[in-house]
């Protein structure tokens, strides 16, 4: 049987106003000093709290009913110590990013049981405007930070009201993520639901993401470069609500990323759908996107992105640092309606390589006020806004890409900056099979490709 560790026979109060770390932070210890258990969070009571440090071989269960809120003072967050200064490592430097819940170097450890964590953005709020918010406070604790962490589930819980990334597991192993619901503030800028980042052989599952930034966003930062590739990820059965994007690879692409399969997903009343923007080094081999509705629109100007449904980029971020190489991307079963159209974009000297759309249907309608006639490139060398005509599906300087069973389909009355079905740019081996779709506007051509 396992053995429980209740919060309130360490002292804790649950009031939502007394500062119950240390109470919390004795129970978790004492747990760990037994050989693990459960950490119970009783319901009927909220608890506030700063930074909290978990061990190995433990449950952290939040009863459904309880609620786990953060404090708003910041000096409860310790300020980040990524690396030791003698080893060089980051197991045993780090402490907490300015963390709600941190654990570095642990395994077997589960967050679970139908409660809720709150992250009380509303304390590191300054101004308000009617599309986002401005003066945020830093720096802003992310909610949960896992580090070189093995063998982690995460399942039945609400995070919610994050005032910087929700979830960020840093070069851990074996990840079950399954039936959470994330819930954000859509205005609140950096609000990332979950962050992989240099993770492997991970399980996304079942679960609601709305938040303002990406909800669910792979990255490989320089920080964390030790902890090699992300790879081997499989999300399937989720919905995501995004102001930024719902789904996406990079920016921050120093090392690979490969075998990642998305499934039976729906995004909907967000900014961007599928992306990848590759900017560093790494490279992005072997992904497969299948399965999935899409629902884009545009957003506030302040806001990255001009409603791309589906965006993959490969660019040079600056002067100095070159992008690596995508290839092998494949995207069946889609169906998108939205402000904009597919957009797929190399350079000249690094061009995408096998790209396949296979069975998508591209709807492209125009409801918002926002401007139009915009591909968002940010970040990279060049002017990050290009103002063109927006295609249906847009590829420039890509190799060996297949279109198959796609169909461009037009609203009514559309303004004049919708373009073709189909542009190409510096395309070669461009393979069309069943493509259907005409321009938007009368006497614009179809089918353009340079």
């Amino acid at each position: 049987m396992m053995a429980v560790f209740d919060i309130l026979q360490y002292g804790a109060i649950g009031d939502g106003k007394t500062n119950d770390s240390q109470a919390i932070q004795r129970a978790i210890n004492d747990c760990a000093t037994a050989g693990g258990g459960r950490v119970l969070l009783p319901a009927g009571r909220t608890y506030c709290s700063g930074l909290l440090v978990l061990k190995s071989n433990m449950d952290f269960y939040v009863e459904n009913g309880a609620r786990l809120i953060a404090s708003g003072n910041k000096e409860d967050y310790p300020p980040s110590k990524y690396r030791n200064s003698t080893t060089g490592t980051m197991s045993n430097g780090l402490e907490s990013p300015h963390a709600l819940i941190c654990a570095v170097g642990e395994n077997d450890i589960t967050i679970s049981g139908g409660g809720t964590i709150d992250g009380n953005a509303e304390a590191f709020m300054d101004v308000v405007t009617p599309y986002h918010i401005s003066g945020i406070i830093f720096p802003r604790p992310t909610l949960i930070f896992l580090g070189n962490c093995k063998r982690v589930t995460i399942t039945q819980i609400t995070l919610q009201n994050s005032s910087s990334w929700v979830l960020h597991p840093g070069g851990c192993e074996d990840i079950l993520i399954s039936g959470i619901r994330i819930l954000c503030n859509l205005k609140m800028a950096n609000s990332d639901g979950i962050d992989l980042d240099h993770c492997h052989n991970v399980r996304i599952s079942n679960c609601y993401i709305e938040c303002a930034d990406d909800c669910i966003v792979l990255k490989n930062t320089k920080i964390l470069e030790e902890f090699g590739p992300c790879e081997n990820i499989v999300i399937t059965g989720c919905t995501m609500v995004s102001t930024s994007g719902a789904f996406k690879i990079g920016t921050e692409t120093v090392s690979d990323f490969r075998n990642i399969l998305v499934d039976s997903c729906i995004i909907y009343n967000s900014n961007r759908g599928l992306g990848i923007q590759l900017r560093d080094q790494g490279n992005v081999e072997n992904v497969r996107f299948t399965n999935i509705i899409i629902e884009t629109r545009r957003f506030y100007e302040r806001w990255w992105g001009k409603a791309e449904p589906i965006y993959v980029t490969a660019l040079d971020r600056n002067e100095d640092q070159k992008a690596g190489s995508i290839k092998n991307v494949y995207f069946s079963n889609i169906t998108c309606k939205g402000e904009n159209g597919v957009y797929i974009c190399g350079q000249a000297d690094n061009p995408i390589e096998e790209i396949v759309l296979d069975n998508v249907r591209v709807e492209i309608d125009k409801w918002t006020k926002w401007e139009g006639g915009i591909y968002d490139k940010r970040p990279c060398i060049d002017e990050g806004l290009e103002h063109r005509d927006n295609a249906g599906v847009y590829c420039a300087h890509a190799k060996d890409v297949t279109l198959r069973n796609v169909k461009v389909v037009w609203g009514q009355d559309l303004p004049d900056y919708y373009g073709a079905a189909l542009e190409a740019e510096n395309v070669t081996e461009l393979n069309l099979e069943n493509f259907k779709g005409k321009a938007a506007i009368a006497g614009k051509q179809d089918i353009l490709i340079q």
